[in-house]
């Protein structure tokens, strides 16, 4: 008896030794890169098999190894096996490299910074589900691109419509004329529903409705039996959310342009007169000219955004985003008024000509004004501290690097070049800043111009080549902005997705454009306010409409899973071959004068918070050359996103000021206009 109790209680020990999961953890740093740690789990004991539920999210669930971690960050595994135990790991890859523990101690402010920016207080106050949820299955021609030409007919249904099916199930067969029948096989269970009839063509490459409409060669939908929710491949539920920041920067917007009577539309010719030079008035206190202060702020906020994130717009939210990002565009000229108008009021211009300007100067001297001398400089102060920040990050290190890796792919010989690159570079931006607002200005003034034609031409060229698409282009817009099925989000998803790259790109209600129409020469600050309305018009509803034209003309905005930049050289790629190589060079001048604006930007912000000798000026200008050799020869991550996010978080104490001072404004433009329209105002004389 004894001895069958000691065997039964081994047995038991044995058994529950058999259920306890054992890791072995393999961690690697491979290089000296950011964002390649690698950590390896091994899983014995227990009940195979087993799954890994990572906080990295792009981990799938099956996957014992997570790759493309941040060294220096902690990362989560928690394993479970098949009888339900679980075991939790945390692990760190350690850095190596200066770069490594830069990226590793931004990444948590990266992550704070976007909880406030991207914070949804819809989805908090349970006002919506921000969860992407599908109630069917899209089943696309196996092998599918927008790069395939062809002509693809539904030869026979396999299973009828209605048919409840498994994943995996044949469905259809295929018919093409440029090769062997294709099988098409259900990417999910659920009921059929066709979509085209046998004999029907799916999708023909030479149909120019085909190659334009959205999903054009799906041929069947499978409708789940209740719907599920959207995960990424770890597990965590997809959210498409309502970002705070586009919230605030699209409600200022909205209110500007009705408080100041629609002024993005009734004063467009008026600024164009002004832009054009007919209100020049060469006595008039400044430094630059109407033209050459909307050149400076244009340059600054047309780049890479215009390129890069209008591709990646049109990709998650299809045609119809180009519709609200020019929605968008439009409410932000009365933002640019507002802030620009006072920009110039409140500017304080030295014995020696240099002029002092900005939201940091409305923001404190604007606010005392109305006794609320406390808030003014704590607006401020916290304004100039983000611009600063912005300008070396975002404004700088972030167009380096971005410019630098677009031309290294059109040009191989730059690879493996970046600092000689930004040393280049950083020469040509020291020649230009070193003269200040008025060597910035002449630049601009010729640069801005330039690159805004190569750019226009090159897409027009695109757009003509393809002219015949523009009537099924323009459906797609229009359908795709009020289609509730456009996007898993519906038409708020599109809307959101539109406006969020307008309001990211055009920088209306940031502040930053105010710092540069601040020095132009004008005895009256709404006439500066009518040339920057002039930006976003620019910036967005010409220059990004006319990239997310390139790509639906030619069918790219279908393309999944390509990087934003790569996708639009792709779409001037397909047209002409060396369309990539003008694009690169509209690349380098769209960064570079990207830089030369922000340095100037910083440059007020620095002042104001060191005092304006000259000397100060030229310790942040040595600083600013610095960054941008920094930017173009090393990867930092999330020291670029988090210096990005500054130029967003700089709207926060911007457009608390122009709430409040927007009755001034109002009352200044009212009088303004009262002078245009009895010609009191400076007008220079034409020849008769």
């Amino acid at each position: 008896m004894k001895h069958a109790f000691v065997l039964l209680f081994s047995f038991l020990c044995l058994a529950t030794a058999a259920q306890e999961l054992k890791v072995r953890e393999t961690i690697s740093n491979p290089s000296r890169n950011i964002n390649d740690g690698v950590i390896h789990l091994e899983v014995s004991g227990g009940r195979p098999p087993y799954t890994f539920k990572w906080s990295n999210q792009s981990t799938p669930l099956s996957s014992g190894r997570a790759t493309g971690l941040t060294e220096g960050i902690p990362y989560t595994a928690v394993i479970t096996d098949a009888m339900g135990n679980t075991v939790t790991r945390v692990n760190t890859v350690p850095t190596e490299a200066i770069a490594e523990v830069f990226n590793g101690a931004m990444t948590p402010a990266v992550g704070a910074l976007g909880a406030i920016l991207f914070w949804d207080p819809f989805a908090a106050s349970g006002l919506y589900d921000p969860q992407v949820y599908a109630d069917q299955k899209r089943i696309p021609i196996p092998g599918w691109s927008p790069e395939v030409k062809d002509r693809f007919v539904l030869k026979k249904w396999i299973r009828p419509d209605g048919a409840a099916i498994s994943k995996g199930d044949p469905i259809a067969t295929i018919s093409r004329d440029g090769g062997a029948d294709l099988t098409v096989t259900a990417l999910a269970g659920g009921t059929l529903r066709h979509l085209v009839k046998e004999g029907g063509v799916v999708y023909n490459s030479e149909n120019l409705e085909h190659v334009i409409e959205q999903g054009a060669h799906y041929l069947a939908d499978i409708v789940y039996d209740e719907p599920i929710v959207l995960t990424h491949p770890n597990g965590d539920p997809i959210s498409n959310g309502i970002p705070f920041i586009v919230i605030w920067l699209v409600l200022g917007a909205t209110f500007f342009t009705l408080r100041m009577g629609f002024i993005n539309l009734r004063g467009f010719r008026h600024s164009i007169d002004l832009a054009k030079g007919k209100y020049d008035d060469p006595e008039a206190p400044g430094q630059v000219t109407h033209f050459q202060a909307l050149a400076t702020a244009v340059s600054g906020t047309v780049g890479l955004g215009n390129i890069a994130g209008v591709a990646v717009a049109v990709s998650l939210g299809g045609a119809g985003a180009t519709f609200w990002m020019i929605v968008c565009g439009l409410l932000g000229m009365s933002s640019k008024f507002v802030e620009c108008t006072l920009g110039v009021k409140y500017r304080d211009i030295l014995p020696d000509g240099r002029v002092f300007g900005g939201p940091m100067n409305y923001l404190r001297y604007g606010l005392e004004k109305r006794n609320m001398k406390g808030l003014g400089k704590v607006l401020a102060g916290v304004f100039a501290v983000l611009c600063v920040g912005a300008s070396f990050g975002g404004g700088n290190m972030f167009q380096a690097n971005q410019s630098f890796e677009q031309l290294a792919g059109q040009f191989h010989v730059l690879q493996g070049n970046g600092f000689w690159f930004g040393v280049v570079t950083a020469i040509l931006v020291g020649v230009v800043i070193i003269g200040g607002i008025r060597s910035i200005a002449n630049v601009t003034g010729r640069v801005v111009p330039l690159m805004a034609s190569i750019y226009i031409i090159a897409a027009l060229a695109v757009i003509i080549m393809n002219i015949q698409n523009i009537g099924p282009a323009f459906s797609a817009i229009l359908e795709g902005a009020f289609n509730p099925g456009a996007l898993k989000g519906g038409i708020i998803g599109v809307l959101v997705v539109g406006f969020q790259r307008a309001a990211f790109s055009n920088e209306a209600g940031v502040g930053s454009a105010a710092i540069a129409h601040s020095t132009a020469k004008t005895h009256n600050p709404p006439s500066e306010g009518f040339v920057a309305l002039l930006e976003p018009f620019i910036d967005t509803v010409v220059v990004c409409t006319l990239t997310a034209l390139v790509l639906i003309f030619t069918g790219m905005h279908e393309v999944e899973g390509m990087a934003g930049a790569q996708l639009t050289s792709d779409a001037f790629g397909s047209v002409i071959s060396w369309f990539p190589y003008v694009l690169g060079v509209a690349v380098f001048l769209f960064a570079f004068s990207t830089m030369i604006s922000w340095s100037y930007y910083g440059m007020r912000a620095w002042t104001y918070l060191f005092g304006k000798s000259r000397r100060s000026e030229m310790v942040y200008k040595m600083l600013f050359l610095i960054f941008v050799v920094i930017g173009a020869s090393v990867s930092l991550g999330a020291v670029l996103d988090f210096s990005d996010m500054m130029i967003l978080a700089m709207s926060f104490p911007n457009i608390i000021g122009l709430y409040i001072m927007s009755g001034e404004v109002r009352k200044d433009l009212d009088d303004y206009l009262k002078r245009l329209k009895s010609n009191q105002l400076f007008r220079k004389q034409t020849a008769r």
